[in-house]
């Protein structure tokens, strides 16, 4: 009765995927995880058949995804956690066959470099390399690794116009992937000049990759500027935040407690950055070279 509900719960699972309905996805997701605690076989044991094991592993491969479009990372690192000791199992015991393990590490590898955890990042890529090479193998040809990894490259050099590239929809490997990289162009080069070079690599690095929504980046060029200008015009905050309207600078200054008046936005003081030099002269050269490099990103994207 159990291996029954299990055989239906995954193929109506299969159906709700591609439909879309994740909501009925968890529920399925429920019965088939409890039909596997029915049949023991929710964790890998030694006299558990090949055939339980199988449909075990295809049942948290299609939580560990669905969890992902969902962006609920707490249940997608759940899972992936759940799925290592079928993922350490022998080919005899379980054949590799229908395994979506390469796309399921891949996007925990992402997961990784979103949060900023690169220890993590790099101590699973170092047990990928040695679980392969023991098997003869290399991970070159595997697009879901390789697309984490050269996303960590690019960021360590700093060459934000290929991250932004890789996050372009033609290059990510699956639809998952790209739930990582909803999100606008990068904050521009000329607040590096006024902003910490730590902070601004983290807002660059993981928010611009865990934080999918465009408001998060916006927000912290927006606390930059409070930082570089006394003031700047609404036409060259709209560029700034990359905003679609003056309206919607009028609104977010607004939200943001700055003062909009005669044209021009105007941040709270903060006279211990202002007592020692006149931004006011600089400002508006500041201003200047960062709009000149966000339309050099537009011609190269």
């Amino acid at each position: 009765m159990a291996e029954k509900e299990l055989h239906s719960a995954l193929q109506h699972l299969h159906q709700t995927l591609q439909s879309r309905n994740y909501q009925q996805a968890t529920t399925l997701l429920s019965r088939a995880k409890m039909a596997l605690l029915q049949l023991n076989a929710l964790i890998p044991q030694e006299k558990t058949p090949k055939k339980q094991l199988q449909a075990a592993r295809e049942t948290l491969e299609l939580g560990a995804i669905i969890s992902i479009r969902l962006k609920d990372t707490v249940s997608f690192t759940r899972y992936f956690q759940q799925l290592q000791p079928f993922y350490a199992l022998p080919v005899s015991s379980l054949p590799k066959d229908g395994s979506q393990a390469s796309k399921v590490t891949g996007l925990y590898l992402l997961l990784l470099l979103s949060e900023g955890d690169y220890a993590g990042f790099h101590t699973l890529l170092e047990t990928l390399e040695v679980a392969a090479a023991q098997e003869g193998k290399g991970l070159e040809d595997d697009q879901f690794i390789q697309y984490p990894i050269r996303l960590e490259q690019a960021l360590m050099e700093g060459s934000y116009d290929r991250v932004w590239g890789e996050t372009k929809s033609e290059r990510v490997p699956s639809e998952e992937f790209g739930m990582f990289s909803e999100v606008s162009r990068p904050c521009t080069v000329g607040l590096w000049h006024r902003c910490n070079a730590n902070s601004f690599l983290t807002i660059l690095g993981a928010n611009m990759l865990h934080q999918i929504l465009i408001g998060t980046i916006r927000k912290e060029i927006a606390s930059c500027s409070e930082r570089a200008y006394p003031s700047i015009p609404i036409a060259d905050a709209k560029s700034l935040l990359f905003l679609d309207s003056e309206g919607s600078v009028v609104s977010f200054a607004r939200e943001s407690g700055w003062v909009v008046k005669d044209g021009r936005i105007y941040f709270p003081q903060q006279e211990d950055d202002y007592q020692s030099k006149d931004i006011l002269v600089t400002s508006d050269q500041v201003i200047e070279n960062t709009l000149g490099y966000a339309r050099e990103l537009e011609m190269i994207v």
